[in-house]
């Protein structure tokens, strides 16, 4: 499959079957995520793999979006230390996410990217319940394991979105 087919084919999906995902392939998508680019090569994100039942089911009642954390057979916690990278921390774990979602979709696993910066009440909760220390951001949580549905996604058109030199130019 080329690059464009599997950003193209990629899904956020929010039900999963109840079977394990094996570790070599959690390992492979954080391979992934490890490799992503970052400003200055700072590489300023860690992760957190969550499997334990009861962890998952704690986060999904944290977080009003994400209450399909506690199907999924891994979650994944993006991590940030903003110390390593000022300025471009969220930029850089961004792409490490979108790594670790397209390798997984790879190896025929299914993902959904959850929010978590946004809401401090969310990265408050979710470092009580992980013990994340207080220098670290928790960034975001991906949900990891085998689809049980295959759900549409349209997107508007290049021509609506492009823009050619300067905004308002369209070719």
């Amino acid at each position: 499959m080329d690059a464009l087919e599997l950003i193209k084919g990629r899904r956020s999906i929010r039900r999963y079957r109840p079977e394990p995902v094996e570790r070599d392939k959690v390992i492979y998508c954080l391979e992934a995520a490890r490799w992503a680019p970052s400003a200055g090569n700072r590489q300023p994100w860690e992760f957190i793999v969550v499997t334990e039942p009861e962890t998952r089911k704690r986060l999904a009642e944290v977080h009003r979006w994400g209450r399909h954390m506690a199907e999924a057979p891994v979650v994944v916690v993006a991590l940030a230390d903003p110390s390593r990278d000022p300025s471009y921390w969220q930029q850089d774990l961004g792409a490490a996410i979108q790594n670790l979602m397209l390798a997984a979709y790879s190896q025929g696993l299914g993902t959904c990217w959850i929010g978590v910066s946004g809401n401090p009440e969310y990265e408050e909760k979710f470092r009580e319940i992980l013990g994340v220390p207080s220098h670290l951001r928790v960034v975001a949580a991906i949900t990891l394991g085998y689809p049980a549905e295959a759900p549409s996604k349209d997107r508007r058109p290049l021509d609506e979105i492009v823009h050619w030199e300067r905004y308002g130019r369209r070719q």
